[in-house]
This record gives structure tokens, sequence and C-alpha cells, in this order.
């Protein structure tokens, strides 16, 4: 299965699903990876294991309807099976969503529908967990539409919120498990266990 993983920033979780088509633990390969952001580690991460690397934003294309267009030409010159957002900090257009309707998957740190939408991103999550006072949290992996976090959920795992976490800890362990999760999960769909398409 090809995958296309886009990302906005450190790309750690693009590392993990790098790492994890290397050791074979999904029938899966990454073909290319999309930034909106120059300088994200991620693109960097992408050029270190050889995968064409991309920065394309509707700043550099010149709006939303040229960025879909060199965004939909890459997947296709790739041939994407598979869009994985991986910390990808945009709205996708829908020319785009359309096309690979079903099978766009996002990762959120937190055990949606609870702390999810617009603005819903890093620490803000885990600080409204804390504020929240929920004794678990976790990461979702669901597809991905037209409205942030709506999607429907393929897969979600728990992560206890200990007594005296700060956001900077409880997201350290959130993200120690979303790491290992996100390559069960892709496993999954690279089996066919989840259905693409």
């Amino acid at each position: 299965m090809n995958v296309a993983v886009f990302a906005s920033h450190g790309g750690s979780d693009l590392q993990a699903i790098i790492d994890g088509c290397k050791n074979n633990k999904m029938n899966a390969q990454v073909v290319a990876v999309i930034s909106n952001n120059s300088d994200s580690m991620a693109l960097q991460r992408a050029r270190n294991e050889k995968i064409p690397a991309y920065h394309l934003s509707a700043k550099k294309s010149g709006g939303e309807d040229s960025l879909a267009k060199e965004i939909l030409d890459v997947l296709s010159k790739h041939g994407v099976d598979m869009i994985f957002l991986a910390g990808y900090m945009r709205m996708l257009h829908i020319s785009v969503l359309e096309k690979y309707d079903h099978r766009i998957f996002n990762i959120h740190p937190a055990l949606l529908p609870k702390f999810g939408g617009k603005g819903m991103y890093g620490m803000n999550v885990h600080k409204a967990v804390i504020e929240a006072g929920e004794t678990e949290t976790g990461v979702t992996i669901h597809r991905v539409n037209a409205e942030y976090d709506s999607g429907e959920i393929v897969a979600q795992t728990k992560v206890p919120v200990m007594e005296g976490d700060t956001p900077e800890t409880l997201a350290a362990r959130v993200l120690a498990r979303e790491h290992e999760f996100l390559v069960e999960v892709l496993s999954d769909i690279s089996e066919g266990k989840i259905a693409i398409g």
C-alpha cells in the first residue's frame, strides 16, 4: 500500500510510520511526504530516508484551488492509495477529500468526540483534558471529512491521566503510545482489516 503522509512540524509520527514500514510491521511504504511548512522537520526526515518531500502551501501556490491541484498531482504521480495526516495543521480542500474519500486518516491525541474540533491540537488538548478532571485520555484515529475531528472513528487506545500531570507530562505519555498505536492501526489498514475506498 502506497501511503502519503502530511505533516506540518516535527514529524515524529511520520518517523514512526517510516520505521514501521522498514521493520515490516505493516504492508505499506511511504511514497511521498507533504508539508505546508518549508522548515518542518517532517520534510527533513523524508529527505533523510530518500522519500520524495514536497513543500506545498496556498501562499506558495497562489490560492487554495491551485494548492489542491498540486497536491492531487503529487498523489497521482506516486500512486497513493491512502493519506495519513500526522500533525497536519491545515484543512484539506474538498477536491482532495472527494478524490480520496474514505482513504484519508488523521491521528488525534485524545478520545474523540471529547476534546476535538477547531483549535484542539497539541498542548491545547492535553491542557483541556487535565482541566476537565479526566482520569483517562488516549489516541484516536479517524477518517477525515470536511469538519475538524468529526469523521468516522476507526480505532482508539486509552492512556491514563496521572495525579499531578502537567500538559507536558501527559503529552509525552500520549505521544509514546501514539507512535506504537499508529503502526498497529496502519498495519490493520494495509492488511484490509480496516477498509479503505
